[in-house]
């Protein structure tokens, strides 16, 4: 049987764009080299400092130079600054993938750099990246800050753990969390003296499981002073980043407050579906309140979908999705659709590219409790799981959810697990149709059930 082979689409080609008023900088931590087109300037190529008097003297000689548009390599975190300081004084910046554009071989130096991005982007060869609006970016420094300080606050916590089994205090076989009510009492009595397992014991929250002779047991310890001394230390560094957490939170919160939303929502949105695994996080204000009000749709209710995941949506892209003219483009933004590399009429390879986009990252552990749940998705997910194995399961379970969320939130419907009845009843004819097929193949034929009992040959 010959392989059917998908029909390719027409690629719509347009001339390029020709723009004279184009300006093109690379970009290093100590000089900016900018070009402008030869008829611009009689020194079409300049090279300026990286502080941010020089930001502004390249953003007056643009000006002089009759540029309106500038394209930029985005190198690390040095092209934020002059960034800014374009956009701020009017000029349309293009921040551009390296991946993007290559320079002609043996060519490679600053000022062939710049020329070369001027050029391409003058003809309009370049891409922008996608940067979303300041406010949201401001609302990713944070979230991604208050990130590094919760990895911090784990860390402190097991340097804690550490010094208690130095010193054979088991208390994680007592306690499920050392810095829990009972933890925390318990280690800020150890380091102020007490060593008596029975009145430590004591200290312990009423709904400790364990036993009191189990808990006196594993505190019978072997108290050094070294050890004594990374605790208390170790103590003292989680506590400051809880701290810092909390007056993280508070910024956020101020911030998610001055967010623009939908206003006349009258109904608080609805709780999440059972066994999706949408609960929302306890914190110091209600997050999922907030993200109803700003997408005007309740994105818990998709299953596997909680308050953290939609906050790194919101962190990391906004509210406004029309920089992805569609869902397609949304996902492979993301980089969670097949890259596919075609050439003499064979698919050569057709992995997903690799990336560290921290949407797909957040939707890939969201696709990854789908394996118990119920709904459609979660049936999506094992079916992907046994076809293809758990990596590209998790990938096509993200794509999906990608879909869905990009769906939600342009057209503010809410999530409806009945959307799906058709595309499963698609794949129950498959099925039927696959195994008639290998019924067929073993010279056996499939009766429907209550036409006859059992199977005939």
């Amino acid at each position: 049987m010959a392989k059917r082979r998908r029909k390719a689409k027409p690629v719509r080609m347009s001339a390029p764009v020709v723009r004279d008023d184009a300006a093109g900088v690379d970009i290093s931590p100590a000089m900016m080299y900018v070009a402008v087109g030869p008829d611009r300037d009689n020194e079409p190529v300049r090279c300026f400092g990286s502080f941010t008097c020089d930001l502004y003297s390249i953003a007056e000689w643009l000006q002089r130079c009759g540029v309106r548009t500038v394209a930029m390599e985005s190198t690390g975190v040095y092209w934020i600054p002059l960034y800014q300081v374009l956009e701020d004084q009017g000029f349309e910046v293009c921040l551009v993938n390296a991946r993007h554009f290559k320079n002609v071989p043996g060519r490679k130096t600053d000022v062939s750099d710049c020329q070369w991005l001027q050029y391409l982007h003058s003809v309009g060869l370049l891409r922008a990246s996608f940067r979303p609006p300041q406010e949201v970016c401001a609302m990713r420094t944070l979230w991604r800050h208050r990130r590094g300080l919760v990895e911090a606050a784990s860390k402190h916590i097991q340097h804690m753990q550490k010094s208690l089994d130095q010193m054979n205090v088991q208390l994680h076989h007592v306690l499920s969390d050392l810095t829990g009510v009972s933890g925390m009492a318990i280690v800020d009595a150890i380091l102020a003296g007490e060593r008596n397992p029975r009145k430590l014991a004591g200290l312990r929250n009423k709904k400790v499981k364990a036993s009191e002779e189990k808990i006196v047991k594993a505190l019978e310890g072997d108290y050094r002073e070294e050890h004594l001394f990374t605790l208390a230390q170790s103590l003292e560094a989680y506590r400051y980043d809880q701290k810092q957490i909390a007056e993280c939170d508070a910024e956020i919160q101020r911030r998610m407050e001055a967010f623009d939303g939908n206003e006349d929502l009258e109904s608080p949105p609805e709780p999440p579906v059972t066994g999706s695994g949408g609960r929302s996080k306890k914190g110091v204000f209600d997050l999922r309140m907030h993200h109803h009000r700003i997408f005007g749709v309740d994105l818990t209710q998709i299953p596997s979908i909680n308050t953290g995941t939609i906050q790194v949506v919101l962190s990391e892209i906004g509210v406004d999705f029309r920089k992805f003219p569609n869902a397609s483009q949304f996902a492979s933004w993301m980089a969670l659709c097949p890259n596919n590399d075609t050439s003499g009429g064979k698919l050569l390879r057709s992995r997903t590219k690799k990336s560290a986009n921290r949407v797909a990252q957040a939707l890939r552990m969201a696709a990854e409790s789908l394996c118990r749940d119920k709904s459609y998705l979660g049936i999506y997910y094992r079916r992907k799981r046994a076809q293809l194995g758990p990596p590209q399961a998790i990938t096509a379970a993200a794509h999906k959810l990608a879909r869905v969320i990009y769906t939600m939130v342009t057209t503010s419907q809410e999530y409806d697990e009945s959307v799906f009845d058709k595309a499963e009843k698609r794949e129950r004819e498959r099925a039927h149709i696959r195994l008639q097929r290998q019924a067929r193949h073993f010279g056996y034929e499939l009766v429907p059930n209550g036409a006859a009992s059992g199977i005939v040959s």
